[in-house]
């Protein structure tokens, strides 16, 4: 079991805070990404579990062993964690075969209780009392036989890194990797040196290994591709605290406010400023896009003015946070784009009267009998699906087209909000309020 816990970590430099009391748990067998924009904190985040950094305060178990306790004062070193590090540069040795890269961290691990079983896999006895021993050259072979067939290099042991392509030696370095038999595998942005159509096919490799293995994976990237395509959860981090933590479909249907919706998405979700009331009914009566009103009907029932309390009551207890030092990097409100054909006029204050619309490209359907007028902006096809930015007034919205249909910029068009895909925020908070069906009147 490889489950990793993280509670109330937090990492700073004087009053910058890297890692803001994050409380995480990853479970046995998990494909985790840390994703976020650069400098939010993922990569200290992984450092910490790894043990190549040391958190400020907080507590890390892995395999429900302590190794960071800062109450307690332990911190056990990396090389005692046993975990595997995989990283952008490839890090192989030149003067050395495949195999040897492979083998080479082998022959430096000496333990009680070491075995490696007919299968190639190292075999570690927690309870063993007999002298530490290193591995022999068979069990070495065993086990560099096992990797490499895992990741499907073994036509190429005799050569050398610079005789690879860049994804062959990515397969090495992953081989390394797995040779001692890690608890959890780290990586961080380990694809960003290939190009699009090799990072494709080696997100499908590690995905396959994922499974094969068993182990833990945690991931870093700000790539949002990636982390969808590969992640069982999402841990999508800004400014040092953690936004949403949840399956990469619920991040993206249901994101937690308008920082996740935006970050998540391609092409990027649309915003637009929306003002009106909750109706007895439950439903909202909003105006948007300067000349439209229409009704916002939410799937589950929500009471707005409950919802702000707890809302409220929630940012009210994370500003009161007792911090060792004033955080100069301040938790400022995402300022979330409305995309705009000329820059238009914005609101100086907001009320709960103020809302924020997503939806996404694909919940925008062009159609005879839509009760939105626009003409095409842009049409940029690509075989399979058009991206299309259509104007309406002075705003512009992304609709995606699905199959082989041409446009012309300047035809004029009408669309509808198709489905229950639309998100409705706080203008005040950019909290996610309710997802539900837009519909807009004639």
């Amino acid at each position: 079991m490889s489950r990793i816990e993280l509670s109330h970590v937090t990492k700073r430099w004087g009053g910058f805070y890297a890692v803001d009391d994050l409380d995480l748990i990853i479970e046995d067998n998990a494909f985790v990404t840390l994703l976020g924009p650069s400098g939010c904190g993922k990569t200290t985040t992984l450092r910490m579990i790894a043990g190549l950094e040391t958190p400020t305060t907080g507590k890390i178990t892995i395999d429900g062993v302590t190794v960071f306790d800062s109450d307690a004062g332990i911190n056990i070193p990396a090389n005692k964690r046993r975990v595997g590090f995989l990283f952008q540069n490839y890090a192989l040795w030149p003067n050395m075969t495949v195999f040897q890269n492979i083998a080479f961290g082998l022959s430096n691990i000496k333990e009680s209780g070491l075995s490696v079983n007919s299968e190639g896999e190292i075999v570690r006895d927690p309870n063993a009392t007999d002298a530490p021993r290193k591995l022999t050259k068979e069990e070495i072979n065993r086990i560099v036989a096992r990797v490499s067939a895992i990741v499907k290099i073994q036509p190429f042991m005799d050569r050398y890194p610079g005789e690879l392509s860049g994804g062959q030696q990515q397969r090495v370095a992953i081989a390394r990797t797995l040779a001692p038999g890690p608890k959890v595998l780290f990586m961080d942005e380990p694809l960003s040196n290939l190009d699009a159509k090799l990072r494709l096919e080696m997100r499908s490799e590690l995905q396959r290994l994922h499974l094969s293995t068993g182990s833990t994976f945690v991931y870093v990237t700000h790539d949002q591709m990636e982390a969808m395509t590969l992640a069982t959860r999402i841990c999508l981090i800004s400014n040092g605290v953690l936004q949403q933590y949840d399956e990469p479909l619920t991040v993206y249907n249901r994101p937690n406010n308008t920082f996740v919706a935006d970050f998540v998405g391609n092409p990027a979700i649309n915003f637009m400023n929306a003002r009106g009331e909750q109706q007895a009914d439950g439903s909202f009566a909003l105006n948007l896009l300067d000349q439209y009103s229409g009704t916002f009907t939410p799937e589950t029932k929500v009471n707005v003015n409950g919802w702000y309390q707890d809302a409220e009551r929630e940012i009210a207890a994370f500003a009161a946070k007792e911090r060792p030092a004033e955080k100069t990097n301040k938790d400022e409100p995402f300022k979330y784009p409305v995309a705009v054909v000329a820059d238009v006029e914005s609101k100086e204050s907001v009320d709960r009267s103020d809302y924020v619309l997503g939806v996404r490209p694909e919940f925008i359907r062009i159609c005879q009998d839509g009760p939105v007028e626009g003409e095409i902006f842009s049409a940029m096809p690509t075989g399979m699906e058009t991206t299309v930015r259509i104007r309406v007034g002075n705003y512009l919205l992304t609709a995606v087209v699905f199959g082989g249909v041409l446009y012309k910029i300047g035809q004029h068009v009408r669309i509808k909000f198709d489905g229950e895909g639309t998100t409705l925020f706080s203008r005040v908070n950019g909290r996610l309020i309710a997802c539900g069906k837009l519909d807009v009147n004639q």
